[in-house]
């Protein structure tokens, strides 16, 4: 065994800086459009909770002699589209199926083309010559030694 990165995490041969930058900083986006996908997603769950919590909200204010309220709630906002014409399950599918398909697609073309597919090259090269070579803890891939 060697203390050395896996290959798929080494850099192809012929490959050079500005290329592993390049890519390196178009993943890094990517990275950056899954947390802001993942927040749409809790906002697309978020707001269908809500939604669903205004029926217990009807039927406590109906309970409570307020019925004019009760039914401004279900007919106006109960159900009501989030934007023009779609709930949150249809901005998150436009979102997925246009903006964050193109994104995936385009960083994967990229990696494809111009290191043989291989991700994470430059935070690979940044482990290198960060860590402690040979020392615990500081091992180049999980099977050339003990980790804690």
């Amino acid at each position: 065994m060697t203390d050395r990165p896996h290959v798929a995490h080494r850099r192809p041969d012929g490959v050079d800086d500005a290329t592993v930058a390049a890519t390196g900083k178009l993943s890094e986006a990517l990275e950056t459009i899954e947390r802001a996908r993942g927040h749409l997603y809790a906002f697309h769950q978020l707001t269908g909770g809500a939604d669903l919590a205004l029926d217990e909200a009807v039927e406590l204010f109906r309970e409570a002699g307020h019925a004019h309220i009760a039914q401004r709630i279900s007919t106006e906002l109960i159900g009501r589209n989030v934007l023009a014409g779609r709930w949150t399950f249809q901005v998150v599918e436009e979102y997925d199926d246009g903006y964050y398909g193109l994104f995936r697609d385009l960083e994967q073309a990229a990696r494809d083309e111009l290191l043989d597919g291989r991700r994470h090259i430059y935070e690979a090269e940044m482990k290198e010559a960060r860590r402690t070579h040979g020392a615990p803890g500081h091992s180049a891939t999980p099977d050339t030694a003990e980790d804690p």
